[in-house]
């Protein structure tokens, strides 16, 4: 691509859309920038990019004379300016691609409904601890555009998501690991064979050069292996598959033995299979099974996934704010070993509540306190479901405090949403954070009482 010769519009200005304007004007391209929403956040960017050269496009200014269109993954594909874009066959262009077409090293991407932070954590402390130079981009760290002078000789650990994928025609990453298929995010797919479809799209340009690891107990992602023009390697916990699998407790890759099970530091339903892929992907570089095993010994997990904050008067708080779909939630649930109230709600993304609320049934969830705008419709699912034990509350702090009241001395208090955070906060980062807060002021208030 030949950046001196186009004019460029990057259409939002998150850090992706920050990121991939400074990429561009670094180079000498001619950028033009524009953001529907306001904030102060956003009102330091655009200064920001001001001072780097880009022309600031308001809402009546005439935005389709550029040559390419950049888009954020949070601006949808079917927006009337990237249709208008593509009606007259100019290029419609993700900020992952971009970066992607410039980075010279592999790129390993990692893609699921949930797990990628987790499994892009393990994978890249495995590929230090086998000596091989990594970095993380993407969705976790800095967008691959801000780090494609930094890479070097180092291999991308990108996670990515269904969002970038919409945006993705030349991508193609020397390992696609995909973690497994729920429903999320239907408020902007519409349907689930769409987003399945976008899923795959990480596939798409792959050959018999690069590797796909994929999960065979998913059987949606299976089905990627029957036209995919790539070397499949697989993971299971159920089965003995060709690549990283489970064996009377004891962790394989390739038929030679890792670790046990239980000697993994990280519990829960998905972290088993987030370990296995870790597995194949770092197999696939010859890192050495004993630094695999050293790195699945020591984890330490990562922020706002089933995060243990602290206990308050004999309570045991989570967050798991990053817990933002019901098959995420429902998994966290199910790590807990006593009874625990749950919070539930934020921003819907198009889900039916009513099997989480069925799958609840069977956890030592014993109520939940519902907040954020989807907790009437999810009033609506637990009462389908039968699931009676529900406080419903406007306010998130109440929330929180709520469950502290309602959870028995020796319980938990689980913060898993099931939702976005895009009605009371910026990001699930913020809505973790302020839990944490709020937990530590109840600490520090009991601590005063004592």
């Amino acid at each position: 691509m030949d950046l001196k010769r186009q004019k460029f519009l990057v259409f939002g200005l998150s850090k992706s859309g920050v990121s991939a304007a400074k990429f561009l004007l670094s180079r000498g391209a001619d950028v033009s920038v524009y953001e529907e929403l306001e904030s102060e956040k956003i009102g330091e960017n655009k200064s920001t990019l001001m001072a780097f050269g880009a022309k600031i496009l308001k809402g009546e200014e005439d935005k389709t004379k550029c040559d390419v269109l950049v888009l954020s993954p949070g601006v949808p594909i079917n927006h009337p300016l990237a249709v208008e874009y593509k009606k007259h066959k100019r290029r419609v262009i993700g900020e992952l691609e971009l970066g992607a077409l410039f980075v010279k090293t592999p790129i390993i991407a990692v893609t699921g409904t949930n797990g990628k932070t987790t499994t892009c954590n393990l994978l890249e402390q495995m590929l230090k601890e086998g000596g091989v130079a990594c970095k993380l981009a993407g969705n976790i760290g800095m967008p691959l555009t801000g780090e494609v002078d930094e890479l070097a000789d180092k291999v991308a650990v990108t996670e990515v998501s269904s969002f970038q994928l919409e945006t993705t025609h030349l991508f193609t990453p020397h390992v696609a690991c995909v973690l497994n298929i729920s429903p999320d995010h239907l408020d902007r797919h519409y349907t689930m064979e769409n987003y399945i479809y976008l899923k795959k799209r990480i596939l798409k340009n792959m050959r018999e050069s690069e590797y796909a690891v994929l999960n065979y107990d998913d059987e949606a992602v299976r089905s990627f292996a029957d036209d995919a023009k790539c070397r499949v390697v697989w993971f299971s916990e159920k089965e003995k598959v060709s690549g990283a699998y489970i064996e009377d407790g004891k962790i394989m890759f390739r038929g030679e033995y890792i670790c046990d099970l239980n000697a993994v530091n990280i519990s829960g339903i998905h972290n088993a299979g987030n370990a296995l892929a870790a597995i194949a992907a770092a197999g696939l570089f010859n890192v050495d099974k004993s630094a695999m095993a050293t790195v699945l010994k020591g984890f330490k997990g990562v922020r706002h996934r089933n995060e243990f904050v602290r206990t308050v008067d004999g309570v045991s708080f989570y967050n798991d704010s990053k817990g933002t779909n019901t098959a995420a939630a429902l998994a966290a649930a199910q790590t807990m070993r006593a009874p625990t109230i749950m919070i539930l709600g934020g921003k819907d993304k198009g889900e039916d509540y009513f099997p989480l609320f069925e799958g609840l049934k069977a956890t030592p969830v014993t109520g939940v306190v519902l907040v954020g705008e989807s907790r009437y419709k999810m009033l609506e699912a637990a009462g389908r479901s039968g699931f009676s034990e529900i406080t419903v509350t406007g306010d998130f702090s109440a929330a929180v405090r709520i469950a502290k009241m309602l959870a028995p001395k020796g319980g938990n208090v689980l913060l898993s949403p099931a939702a976005a955070s895009f009605d009371m906060f910026g990001g699930y980062e913020e809505r973790g954070e302020a839990f944490c807060k709020i937990v530590e002021g109840m600490y520090a208030e009991t601590e005063n009482e004592g």
